[in-house]
């Protein structure tokens, strides 16, 4: 089947600089919650469910018992959302959160299969005002957001739903390594 085929190579595409961008965005979400900071995700769409996913995962448990973590999807909150998008244009729906939630040290995941989502554009250089450090989950072509991040993960694809698989094994190696650094004898 052709689709099996697409997943496999991009899969294999991944290569030691997958390795290596995971570990370095991981090592910022650890060093942000290790000062008493945060970790922020968000995304539109399977975005916001991936945002979701992760921050469920890293508050609860991905494989092991450890302390919750102090992590956040900007995308869980209806009432929030819905307000921000009625009473401000819509693309400012993030940055408004960005603004009231995140401080210095902090982690921003912004998650866009194209990159060029504006609303998730705004909240990153919200982010970044901020002092806070930002990760970028995007395609291959990384568009206007990867060069907004200190570290960018791009999917080696340009198939939204290769690109999508590709960021969901991103996030839970990306929660793995989270998790390990507060489980039992870390």
């Amino acid at each position: 089947m052709r689709r099996i085929e697409e997943a496999q190579q991009t899969f294999a595409a991944l290569g030691d600089d997958f390795v290596a961008v995971v570990q370095e965005a991981a090592t910022m979400a650890i060093r942000a919650l290790r000062e008493g900071g945060g970790v922020y995700l968000l995304g539109n769409g399977g975005s916001a469910a991936d945002a979701q996913h992760w921050a469920a995962e890293l508050v609860g448990r991905y494989l092991a018992e450890r302390p919750p973590l102090n992590v956040h999807a900007l995308t869980v909150n209806s009432s929030t959302t819905s307000a921000l998008v009625n009473d401000y244009p819509p693309e400012e729906v993030f940055q408004r959160q960005v603004r009231a939630h995140m401080r210095k040290g902090d982690v921003l995941v912004a998650i866009s299969t194209s990159g060029n989502s504006a609303n998730v554009l705004l909240a990153v250089e919200a982010a970044r005002e901020k002092g806070a450090q930002v990760v970028g989950v995007t395609g291959e072509g990384g568009g206007a957001l990867a060069p907004l991040c200190n570290v960018v993960f791009r999917a080696p694809s340009a198939d939204t739903p290769r690109i999508q698989e590709a960021h969901l094994f991103f996030g839970h190696c990306f929660c793995e390594l989270v998790e390990n650094a507060f489980s039992a004898g870390n």
